[in-house]
């Protein structure tokens, strides 16, 4: 198998979308079969769901992060009480 050759400063944008993609993937069906259940619907729903929660997803994927961060750093954590 070739390896694909990509600048190590994409791989965050690289890594952010393709965890975006599983997990919206995922989530969706999921979602798509709680609310229609084993049926014909099931996979033509699905399909249109998909990308627009892939659309939502990969930019909150990216851009959250950075202000979770930033509060997080707000917060002082201690051992004990």
């Amino acid at each position: 198998m070739i390896g694909l050759k990509i600048k190590k400063k994409y791989e965050h944008v690289l890594f952010t979308f393709f965890m975006a993609l599983g997990m919206s993937c995922f989530i969706s069906f999921v979602m798509m079969l709680i609310n229609f259940g084993f049926s014909s619907l099931l996979l033509t729903k699905w399909l249109t769901a998909w990308p627009i929660a892939f659309a939502l997803a990969f930019p909150s994927a990216y851009f959250l992060p950075r202000g979770i961060r930033k509060l997080m750093k707000k917060i002082t954590f201690v051992e004990g009480e």
